[in-house]
C-alpha cells in the first residue's frame, strides 16, 4: 500500500508536489495557511512551498503558488540526464578505485 497524504476537503489541492522540479529548484515541503487564521490574513489563502534550490546545499526558499514555476518536459528530461551523466561518472570512478584494489570490475 502506497503511503497517502489527505487533505481536508474545504482546502483547495496543492499545485505543486513533493518532489516536483520548478525552474526555482526542488519541492520538499508544503503548508497551508487556512482561512481565518492570521497566517492567512497575512499573507492569503494558499499553499506556501519549501523548495531546495540545489541539491550540494542545505539553503530553502519559500514560495506561494503563483511564485513558482513549471518546468517544461524538456527542460525535466535534461536535468535528470544531467544527474543521470553525474551519477554514471561517480560509478566509473568507484569501478577504478575497486579494479586498483584488486576488486571486481564487473558491471
Amino acid at each position: 500500500m502506497q503511503p497517502t497524504i489527505s487533505i481536508p476537503s474545504d482546502w483547495d489541492y496543492p499545485r505543486f508536489i513533493f518532489g516536483q522540479r520548478t525552474q526555482q529548484g526542488i519541492v520538499i515541503g508544503l503548508e497551508y495557511k487556512p482561512a481565518g487564521t492570521q497566517l492567512a490574513h497575512e499573507y492569503g489563502n494558499s499553499w506556501r512551498y519549501t523548495v531546495l534550490p540545489d541539491k550540494h546545499s542545505d539553503e530553502v526558499r519559500h514560495y506561494s503558488d503563483d511564485q513558482l514555476q513549471t518546468l517544461s518536459v524538456a527542460e525535466i528530461q535534461a536535468q535528470l540526464q544531467a544527474e543521470i551523466d553525474e551519477h554514471q561518472q561517480q560509478i566509473k570512478a568507484l569501478q577504478q578505485q575497486l579494479a586498483v584494489i584488486g576488486g571486481s570490475n564487473d558491471g
